[in-house]
C-alpha cells in the first residue's frame, strides 16, 4: 500500500506531468498526480503542492486553473512552465505571448539569494524550456530570480509565503540542475522525509499483475523491444509460463533481422506483411497512418485470439505500454495529443474499458523499465537495444500527396514535407527547414525566433543543390519501405561498428520524398540522446563516421541527399511522424 503522497502534482495537461511527481519519488519522497482543480481542502494533508506545465494559455476560455486557496494555506507551491503563468495571473501579474518561443536548451542566470529554494544554485547553468508566453510583470511580493536571453523572468519566488516558480523544466534531463530545484523544494522548503524506496520494485509489479488478471491468463503480442520483453517476462515471472502465450507479428515494416532476433525470445511469429500494407496504400497523413496501424494490429489479434479460443478459455490480452506511450496520446484530462500510439487507438481502448488487458509498465519511462529489466536478469543485449517504435517503420517512411518545390528564404529551403512536434506542450504538424552546415546552436536559435517551421536539418550530402530538389508525390509501399529498410540497415551497421551507437539512446532513420524523378527520396539520420523519450538532445556525430555514411547511403541510385536533424525534442518528436 503507498503511503499519504507528501507531494501532491497538481495536472495542469503537460507533457511532463508525471515525470515530475516521479522524479519526486526518485528523491525517496512519495508524490501523486492529481487533477489541477482539486479543491484546496482536499490538498491540505501535502506538504508541498506542483503545479504542472500544460500546453495552454492562461487567457484561453477553457484553460486548466487551480484553487487559488492554494496559495494562501501556508503549503509550499512551487509552478512549473504554465504552472508559473498561472500563478503570476492569479496573484495579480502579468502575462504575455513571447516575441518568440523558447524550445529545448537555454541558458539561465540565477541570481545569488539567501533563500531555501535557490540556495546553492546561483549563476549560469544549462536548462530545457519549452513556451511561447511568458510572466512579463510578477504579482506583488515576489522577487524575479532568473532570466534567459529571451526569457526576463524565468525564476521568481515569494519566501514569506513559501510560493516559488521556475519558467523551464527542472523534471527534465537536460536541465543539469533540475535534481537539485526539485530537492531543495522537497526538503529545505516543504520539510519532506524520505518516506519512498523508488528501486526493488519487481515484487510489488507481480503483485499487481496477479491482483489484476485474477484467475485469467494472458496472451501476449511481444514486439522484441524492451518494454514488451520485459512486460513479458514480467507476467511470466508473476503468473508462471503456463499462464502466458506469447506471439510476434511480421508487420511487413520491421527492420533487416528484426523478424530473426525477436523469434529466438521463443515466441511464435505471425506473418501479416500484406496485411498491413494494403490497409496503408495510399496514406499520407500520419495520424491515419498510426491509427490504422493500431486497428490492423487488433484485427490480427482478434483473428489469433479466434482461432485459438483465447477468451472462450479465459484468457487477456497484455501490452507493454510504458507512460510516454499514453502521455503523448492525451493520457490526461488537459494533456493534447501528440500522437497516437499504436496500443491507443480506439480498439485497445475498448479492451482496456472492459478489463481485458493487463499492462504491468504503463507508469513507467524507458529508463525505468530497462531497471526493472535489469532486476529481471534480462540480458543486456536485449536492454540495450535503441528504441523502436510499433508503428515499425511505416512512421519513418513520409509521404506526399502531390508534388511540390523547396522554398528559398533567407534562413535556408522550407522542405515542404510535415513533421510531428511538440512545442509549449502541443502539438504542431509543420513543413522542416534544412540548412547548409550541421550547427545546433543556429538551428535552435531558428526554431525558437520562426513560426513557420518545428525541425531544422542540414544537407550534408547531396546529389543535386536542394533549390535543384521537389517533393514529390509518393505513397507507403514495399519498394519504398525496402529502400528505408536498406538505409537503416547501413546506418545500424556503421554506428555498431563505430561504437556510435553506445552514445546516442536512439538513432532515427527517416526516408522523405525530396530529391529527383532518378533519385526521388533523401534520408535524414536523427541521433538523439534522452533518459526518458520525453525530452531529446540532438547529438552531433564524428565527422569521419558521417562521411562513410554519407558514401554508402548515396551508393543507394534512388537516394537523392542525406540530411542530418539538429533538433532537439521539444520543439520536434524524435520520430517525425
Amino acid at each position: 500500500m503507498n503511503p499519504i503522497p507528501q507531494i501532491i502534482v497538481l495536472d495542469a495537461g503537460g507533457q511532463y506531468c508525471h515525470l515530475i511527481a516521479r522524479k519526486v519519488r526518485d528523491l525517496g519522497v512519495y508524490a501523486e498526480v492529481r487533477p489541477s482543480e482539486t479543491p484546496a481542502a482536499e490538498l491540505a494533508s501535502a506538504k508541498g503542492i506542483v503545479i504542472s506545465g500544460g500546453p495552454a494559455s492562461v487567457y484561453d476560455p477553457d484553460s486548466p486553473t487551480v484553487d487559488p486557496a492554494i496559495f494562501s494555506t501556508g503549503q509550499p507551491v512551487l509552478g512549473i512552465c504554465y504552472g508559473q503563468q498561472l500563478m503570476a495571473h492569479l496573484l495579480g501579474g502579468a502575462v504575455t505571448p513571447g516575441e518568440k518561443g523558447e524550445y529545448g536548451l537555454a541558458t539561465l542566470e540565477l541570481d545569488d539569494l539567501a533563500d531555501p529554494f535557490f540556495s546553492g544554485l546561483a549563476g549560469r547553468q544549462q536548462i530545457w524550456m519549452s513556451h511561447r508566453d511568458v510572466v512579463a510583470a510578477p504579482p506583488p511580493g515576489f522577487t524575479v530570480a532568473g532570466r534567459t536571453d529571451t526569457c526576463a523572468i524565468a525564476a521568481m519566488g515569494a519566501p514569506a509565503r513559501k510560493l516559488y516558480s521556475l519558467q523551464f523544466h527542472p523534471e527534465v534531463v537536460h536541465t543539469v540542475r533540475g535534481r537539485d530545484y526539485l530537492r531543495n523544494f522537497v526538503f529545505a522548503v516543504c520539510g519532506c522525509a524520505p518516506d519512498w524506496e523508488p528501486r526493488g520494485r519487481v515484487p510489488m509489479l507481480e503483485q499487481e499483475i496477479r491482483d489484476a488478471v485474477g484467475t485469467r491468463s494472458v496472451f501476449f503480442f511481444v514486439s522484441g523491444g524492451v518494454d514488451s520483453s520485459v512486460a513479458y517476462t514480467l507476467c511470466t515471472r508473476a503468473l508462471g509460463a503456463d499462464r502466458v502465450r506469447g506471439v510476434y507479428v511480421d508487420t511487413g515494416l520491421m527492420r533487416e533481422g528484426e523478424t530473426d532476433f525477436v523469434s529466438r525470445l521463443g515466441v511464435s511469429v505471425q506473418q501479416a506483411g500484406k496485411q498491413f500494407l494494403g490497409a496503408l496504400a495510399g496514406v499520407t497523413e500520419p495520424e491515419r497512418k498510426r491509427h490504422i496501424i493500431g486497428e490492423e494490429f487488433v484485427r490480427v489479434q482478434e483473428r489469433i485470439i479466434d482461432a485459438r479460443h483465447i477468451f472462450e478459455e479465459n484468457w487477456i490480452l497484455g501490452q507493454g505500454t510504458i507512460y510516454p506511450d499514453t502521455i503523448e496520446s492525451g493520457g490526461t484530462a488537459k494533456a493534447a495529443v501528440i500522437k497516437t500510439h499504436h496500443n491507443r487507438v480506439a480498439g485497445i481502448r475498448k479492451l482496456i474499458e472492459s478489463g481485458r488487458i493487463v499492462e504491468p509498465l504503463k507508469s513507467f519511462y524507458k529508463d525505468e523499465v530497462r531497471e526493472v529489466g535489469r532486476e529481471l536478469g534480462l540480458p543486456a543485449e536485449l536492454l540495450e537495444r535503441h528504441p523502436f517504435p510499433g508503428p515499425g517503420l511505416a512512421i519513418r517512411c513520409l509521404c506526399a500527396d502531390a508534388d511540390a518545390p523547396v522554398a528559398a528564404t533567407a534562413d535556408g529551403f522550407v522542405i515542404p514535407v510535415h513533421s510531428v512536434g511538440v512545442q509549449g506542450d502541443s502539438r504542431s504538424y509543420a513543413p522542416v527547414l534544412a540548412i547548409d552546415s550541421p550547427d545546433h546552436d543556429r538551428a535552435t536559435a531558428l526554431i525558437n525566433r520562426l513560426r513557420g517551421v518545428n525541425r531544422v536539418i542540414a544537407a550534408v550530402a547531396t546529389r543535386l543543390p536542394v533549390a535543384a530538389m521537389a517533393v514529390r508525390s509518393s505513397s507507403l509501399d514495399a519498394v519504398r519501405i525496402a529502400r528505408l529498410r536498406r538505409a537503416d540497415s547501413i546506418v545500424r551497421r556503421l554506428s555498431h561498428d563505430s561504437g556510435y551507437d553506445a552514445k546516442v539512446w536512439q538513432f532515427p532513420v527517416i526516408l522523405i520524398p525530396l530529391g529527383s524523378a532518378a533519385a526521388p527520396d533523401s534520408v535524414v539520420l536523427r541521433p538523439v540522446d534522452s533518459v526518458d523519450g520525453m525530452t531529446a538532445r540532438s547529438v552531433a556525430m564524428p565527422p569521419e563516421l558521417l562521411r562513410q555514411m554519407c558514401r554508402e547511403l548515396l551508393a543507394i541510385p534512388e537516394i537523392a541527399g542525406v540530411f542530418f536533424d539538429l533538433t532537439h525534442k521539444p520543439p520536434a518528436t524524435i520520430e517525425w511522424e
